[in-house]
């Protein structure tokens, strides 16, 4: 399968609280709500980060992002933005997949939008509380957004994934103080996913 051929956006947290840039985040809402920019906020279980990752249709990642542990999760389709395969031939890297599947939490109406205008098919359900207002709005509301269970059911490769990164005790449970160092760990972490799925590692 080609490694563009299907994203799976996910978030998931350890049980403490990256972007490369000083001070934090480089959306200001991050920024605000992390702790001295570390990807530290607090949510229900005190001090947290949200780990956001992209994987392949093979459940590889491909890129990733910490937030603070109570952001939301939909404005982190900015993990594509990170997504850079380079061609077997000439020609600039592939940025862009043919289809995201992701779960409700990033399904709004806005992130729809935003794929669809990029040419990228998006599966995932729609909200509830979504469904809902469409239907109070009637005809203006317009039709549900198009959704096949069956190629959703592969979006479970990046609960798979999860499952193995967390299988490094540092990633299950943040150790570092530091928000740079841990998400070179998730980095590391990542580097021996691929080498041990490629055929060329002995």
């Amino acid at each position: 399968m080609d490694l563009l051929g299907r994203l799976h956006p996910r978030s998931g947290s350890p049980a403490r609280g990256w972007w490369a840039e000083k001070g934090g985040c480089k959306t200001a809402w991050v920024e605000d709500l992390a702790l001295d920019g570390e990807a530290l906020g607090r949510s229900r279980g005190g001090l947290t980060s949200k780990i956001h990752l992209a994987t392949d249709g093979r459940g590889l990642p491909m890129s990733v992002i910490l937030t603070p542990g109570q952001s939301g999760d939909n404005p982190q389709l900015l993990l594509l933005e990170q997504v850079n395969v380079h061609r077997d031939g000439p020609g600039r890297p592939r940025k862009r997949p043919d289809r995201v599947l992701a779960d409700k939490a990033y399904s709004s109406p806005a992130t729809r939008r935003a794929l669809r205008a990029r040419g990228i098919a998006f599966t995932s359900p729609e909200k509830a509380d979504h469904a809902a207002h469409r239907l109070r709005r009637g005809t203006r509301g317009g039709r549900p957004p198009a959704f096949d269970a069956q190629t959703y059911k592969g979006r479970n490769v990046v609960e798979r994934c999860f499952n193995r990164l967390k299988q490094f005790r540092a990633l299950a449970t943040r150790y570092t103080k530091r928000a740079a160092y841990y998400r070179s760990e998730l980095t590391i972490a990542a580097i021996i996913l691929w080498l041990r799925d490629s055929p060329d590692t002995p």
